[in-house]
């Protein structure tokens, strides 16, 4: 059995949904679960607006230094450092479970997943690059913005079950624990960097260049769509298995993601109408409605920074909290 999950915060359930929709509509066989980093039971939420799809919050994961983890990271820290825990958690959970997929909400699934379910017959683990060529203009993002960010992409990896699978996931929970940040100068973006080190420190990972997997906007100088027959394909051979829209707003429908500034709609009319759908598809899964929900988690910047204080100064609580209050 294959299992795919995608994590996100109240505010991101329209993307969440989104991505559900399509991997149904694509491989029903799949089983889609949300995990939520954050709590529903705190918001006044219309209940019929919800995605069709189990959801399952991060605090019933037990994960054991979370609200440590919560002191520490933003959102989109704190999204990304719990990704090897929910594949932790299914590992130990869900023993029917054979294969284990992470996708970011925002992707929509476009084909049938037949090409990754054949790659993780034979591998534990299967990554994608952000790049497969060089570019060759001035634009951002650059190769040196890949140095800093990461050479795969992490809003996508998965796994087979297996005891290298299990090592691998130790580890990088161990490593998220604390130093999920997006601190370039130290070399941390997120959990990108660390996974840098999985075909070093682990056996049989596929860094898989099939340009249908993840094509984004990072790729998209090397990757042009064209349709047959009412399928998606890339650079008119390979069928386009998954989109992410990393960086799109509906609020600015005119840019294709507010990271780059080497492709527009002008220059690409190729894709124009899986944006189209993009956009249509949040519409529909009332992403109006979510977009503006606090997740519970996240302090404000002025707690979160007085408790980074307090954990090298020794601030007493009582001292902290009446600087929390003036």
């Amino acid at each position: 059995m294959t299992l795919a999950f995608t994590l996100c915060s109240v505010n991101y359930l329209a993307q969440a949904h989104t991505l559900g929709d399509s991997l149904k509509e694509q491989n029903p066989d799949i089983k889609f679960i949300i995990g939520l980093v954050d709590k529903l039971e705190t918001k006044d939420i219309d209940q019929t607006k919800l995605p069709k799809y189990p959801i399952l919050e991060v605090h019933k994961i037990n994960i054991t230094h979370f609200n440590e983890m919560c002191n520490l990271y933003d959102i989109t820290e704190l999204n990304t450092a719990v990704k090897p825990y929910y594949f932790d958690y299914f590992l130990k959970n869900r023993p029917e479970v054979t294969n284990i997929i992470y996708f970011d909400p925002d992707i929509i699934i476009f084909d049938k997943l037949t090409h990754l379910s054949e790659n993780l017959e034979k591998f534990n683990i299967v990554v994608t690059p952000h790049i497969t060529t060089p570019y060759t203009d001035d634009k951002w993002p650059s190769e040196e913005a890949m140095i800093n960010t990461g050479i795969y992409n992490f809003g996508f990896v998965a796994i087979h079950r297996s005891e290298t699978s299990q090592k691998m996931i130790d580890w990088w929970c161990n490593k998220l624990e604390k130093e999920c940040k997006i601190d370039l100068c130290n070399g941390l973006f997120v959990d990108q960097h660390w996974a840098d080190f999985f075909p070093i420190y682990f056996d049989k990972v596929l860094i898989d260049k099939n340009l249908g997997q993840n094509m984004a906007y990072w790729n998209l100088h090397e990757r042009f769509l064209s349709i047959t027959n009412q399928k998606w394909f890339v650079n008119q051979h390979t069928p386009l298995q998954f989109f992410h829209y990393s960086g799109y707003l509906i609020a600015k429908p005119t840019e294709v993601s507010k990271y780059q500034n080497r492709i527009t709609f002008e220059d690409r009319l190729d894709i124009i109408p899986i944006f189209e759908l993009y956009k249509n598809c949040l519409l529909k899964n009332n992403e109006l409605y979510w977009k503006n929900f606090k997740c519970d988690y996240i302090k404000p910047p002025k707690v979160k920074r007085l408790l980074r204080v307090r954990k090298y100064a020794k601030l007493p609580l009582e001292k902290l909290a009446l600087i929390i209050e003036s």
